[in-house]
């Protein structure tokens, strides 16, 4: 039998990831104590060393958190900051996405060598385009016709109803949300299970939003045991983490499975729009109030923000109507440090930290950096919004990103440091390298 077992290969090491977007560590360890997620309890089980508390990438969005666990570096190398951004020179809005992204992602790295990766959802990914395996974009993918590669794949999507995403313009209406995020659950399972089977695979990427989308609109009832529709956000945690116990029946000895949030999450005590507030402060004025867009900012503006935090000073140079000089910058960006540490609501300190770019981003794409970058106090919900006549207010959102409650769990032990979502990427390049 010795003789015989060296004759049989053993099976290649494959690695998994897979994301439940959004899912804060501490909600997960409500859910797992309460018993909701029973496969992913018992992975958490083996202790701390297998389940920690992560921190995400500055601004604390999706399309940078998720960029940066695809190449494991920062916003100044992968130059995505965030959501939308500035063209050059202009006041011309634009949609970063994955043609902008500057630095290889994990699975161009694993091409080179001859391995093959699935990937499937992940946000930032819209258009497709080549790497030595499959792609499904995620979201913000418009078409589904340009979000899959190779081609040759869609025929199968479209037969088994592939959904992209929920429908969230009509996320505030409970009973539409829920059948749609059951109904893009089970679409995204199909597809799981399709490219598991069928695609010769090294490292496996499997990311769920459905889990963004219910905390967005219906935190409340995910944190509240009395709320009317408590018992629906728990019956889609339930189906979640069944879909991670079928992906986690598959595996082998051999494999690695990581599972992961790109951000935390917590209730929302107020939005906040902080170009109002830099408005009412002197800072920034507009040509016609509202403005349609910013190039109805006026000439003698020094700043602006972008969603969702991050503060631009309008340099002369730089932006076409721009009149802060270069020896003036250093000056204002600590003047709007103190605006903004000082800023309260309802006597409650509205921001935790300001940093300067040099304190947490290095790399080639510096220069798009914003010049500050806003972390705020759980609850407050930073917004870039420029129409909005107030400081603080409410939308249908009930949920916002934070920064320092990420999860991290694995089948294997984790490093013992708190890790940041840039660690990731080589975790999963380390087993299969």
């Amino acid at each position: 039998m010795a003789f015989l077992s060296k004759l049989i290969p053993k099976k290649k090491p494959r690695a998994v990831l897979i994301g439940l977007d959004g899912v804060p560590y501490t909600l997960l360890q409500q859910l797992i104590a309460k018993g909701v997620t029973p496969n992913l309890g018992r992975l958490a089980a083996a202790g701390p060393s297998h389940f920690k508390q992560m921190d995400a990438t500055l601004p604390e969005i999706s399309s940078v958190s998720w960029s940066s666990f695809m190449t494991g570096v920062n916003p100044a190398k992968h130059g995505i900051y965030g959501f939308m951004d500035l063209k050059p020179g202009t006041y011309q809005m634009y949609f970063p996405s994955y043609p902008h992204l500057k630095a290889e992602t994990i699975w161009d790295r694993l091409g080179k060598r001859g391995k093959r990766s699935v990937v499937i959802n992940l946000p930032g990914t819209y258009p497709a385009r080549p790497h030595d395996g499959v792609l499904v974009s995620g979201f913000v993918a418009i078409d589904l016709k340009k979000a899959v590669h190779p081609p040759t794949i869609l025929p199968a999507l479209e037969g088994m109803g592939y959904r992209i995403d929920v429908d969230t313009s009509k996320g505030a209406d409970a009973d539409h949300l829920y059948r749609d995020l059951d109904e893009t659950l089970a679409a995204r399972e199909k597809a799981f299970d399709h490219f598991w089977k069928n695609e010769d695979w090294d490292l496996f990427v499997a990311i769920i939003t459905g889990t963004d989308r219910l905390q967005h609109f219906q935190w409340h009832a995910a944190e509240n045991e009395a709320d009317p529709d408590h018992a629906r956000a728990m019956a889609f945690y339930a189906k979640a983490d069944a879909v991670v116990g079928r992906l986690l029946e598959r595996l082998g000895e051999q494999d690695l499975c990581l599972l992961m949030s790109d951000h935390g999450f917590c209730g929302i005590k107020s939005e906040v729009y902080v170009n109002r507030h830099l408005v009412n402060a002197g800072y920034l004025s507009w040509e016609k109030d509202p403005p349609d867009s910013f190039a109805d900012i006026a000439a003698g503006s020094r700043a602006f923000a972008l969603d969702p935090s991050r503060i631009y000073i309008h340099r002369k140079g730089r932006y076409p109507k721009g009149t802060v000089e270069h020896d003036d910058v250093a000056r204002l960006k600590h003047e709007l440090k103190d605006l903004f540490l000082a800023l309260e609501h309802e006597g409650h300190k509205v921001i935790q930290d300001v940093f300067f770019p040099e304190q947490i981003y290095e790399g080639p794409e510096f220069d798009k950096a914003p010049d500050l970058v806003l972390l705020t106090n759980d609850g407050y919900d930073l917004k870039g919004n420029i129409k909005r006549p107030e400081v603080f207010g409410r939308t249908h959102f009930t949920g916002m990103h934070t920064r320092h409650d990420a999860f991290l769990l694995g089948t294997r032990p984790l490093p013992e440091k708190r890790p940041h979502i840039e660690d990731v990427p080589g975790l999963l390049l380390a087993h299969l390298l």
